[in-house]
Parts: structure tokens; C-alpha cells; sequence
């Protein structure tokens, strides 16, 4: 392994982290995504940091939203990353490269989902408040008041909470749609199902959220 790979697996989740917060490029360079693949693959292993520096900020924040901790977020996200660098030969040029980074975080999500299932007493409201609003309605660009703030941030609590209770089938491909934009059928290859079971599962989701918050949003 060269020495530039050898100093990307030493480097730890505030790197990953830094590099999200300096992400400003659009994700949309599919073409440039598998020549950075093709440099990798060959040796270039600048090219992971290129990667890095395109996805890492969206990345970051699908992992916040889905597992609710950003110290998770922050090792599956270099976990991610790792494993792009490791499995750099065998990514296939024919597939979307945001949907194969995806899928990997997806599954190390589910695996950490099943950590957590075995260890009940790490709860979900661990999670950072640094997330701010991520499932909560956008403040107004006027500046409230302090009641409208403390309830503002009490209704996205309350939201946050409501998600993280989602079983993780409905969870993620709710996620994927309403914050990361994605449609059915990427969201089906990143999950590995087809787009009307994403769309099945969108709903349900929906359903749920809705008939739980509802009474709590009302009561505010």
C-alpha cells in the first residue's frame, strides 16, 4: 500500500468531518466520479481524496440523519471511504458511483442498527444537538423570539425522536427521498429492492410519522 493510502487509514473521524465542512462541489460529476475511480483503481490514491471532497458533506449528513449520533456518523462515514479505497479494483464503471457510496453507507448503517439492537442501552437520544433542524421545520429568516425559538427547537426534537423510532426499512428510504433527493429506483439499487417497495415503504413512513406526531405537534 502506497504511503498516501497508509496516511488516509490512519487519519480519524474529525478528518472525515473536515473534509464534509469543506465540501462546496455539486454531486452531479457522474463522468468525473468514475475517472477518479479509474485513477484510483491504477494507483492515483489522490483521486480518494477528490471523492472525498465531492461527497463527503452529503454523505456526512444522510449518516447524521439516519443514526442520529454524528460520532457514528463520523466513523461510518471514514468507514465508507475506507472501503471505496479497498474495493477501488472491483467497482464497476457501468454504475452510478454515488449510488454504490451510498449503498455501502447504507449497510453499515443496517449493521450498526443491529449493534445497537444487541447493546439496548446505548439510546438514540445520544444524539448531538449540533444536528439542528435536520427533521425539524426551517426557522424563519426573521428572527423569532425566544418562546418561538425554544418551540421550534422542541418541534424538531420531537420530529428527530419520531424518525429515529421508524423500523430501518421505512427509515432509510424515507431519508434518501425526502433529504437526499433520491429517486425510487436509485434509492432501490442503494437498498437493494425494487422502486415499488421504496415507494411502498415512503409511504408507510409517512403514514406513521404523521398518526404519531400529530397529537405532540398539536399539543405545542
Amino acid at each position: 500500500m502506497s504511503a498516501h493510502a497508509t496516511n488516509f487509514e490512519a487519519t480519524g473521524p474529525d478528518d472525515f468531518k473536515d473534509a464534509a465542512a469543506a465540501s462546496t462541489l455539486s454531486l452531479a460529476g457522474g463522468e468525473q466520479d468514475a475517472l477518479d475511480m479509474a485513477r484510483l483503481a491504477a494507483g492515483h490514491d489522490a483521486a480518494l481524496n477528490d471523492l472525498m471532497e465531492r461527497h463527503a458533506e452529503k454523505l456526512f449528513h444522510y449518516l447524521v440523519r439516519a443514526l442520529q449520533n454524528e460520532d457514528d456518523a463520523e466513523d461510518l462515514g471514514q468507514e465508507t471511504f475506507a472501503r471505496v479505497f479497498r474495493c477501488r479494483a472491483s467497482f464497476d464503471a457501468g454504475r452510478k458511483f454515488s449510488t454504490w457510496l451510498y449503498a455501502i453507507a447504507s449497510n453499515l448503517v443496517r449493521d450498526r442498527f443491529r449493534w445497537r439492537g444487541r447493546h439496548p442501552q446505548v439510546s438514540l437520544d445520544a444524539t448531538n444537538e449540533t444536528t439542528g433542524n435536520a427533521f425539524g421545520e426551517s426557522l424563519p429568516e426573521q428572527k423569532p423570539s425566544p418562546s418561538e425559538t425554544v418551540q421550534a427547537e422542541e418541534r424538531a426534537k420531537i420530529v428527530r425522536r419520531a424518525v429515529a423510532t421508524l423500523p430501518e426499512k421505512w427509515r432509510l428510504p424515507l431519508i434518501l427521498f425526502e433529504y437526499e433527493g433520491k429517486s425510487h429506483i436509485e434509492i432501490g439499487a442503494i437498498l437493494g429492492c425494487s422502486a415499488k417497495a421504496v415507494e411502498v415503504r415512503i409511504y408507510r413512513a409517512r403514514q406513521e410519522l404523521r398518526a404519531g406526531l400529530a397529537p405532540l405537534l398539536a399539543s405545542m
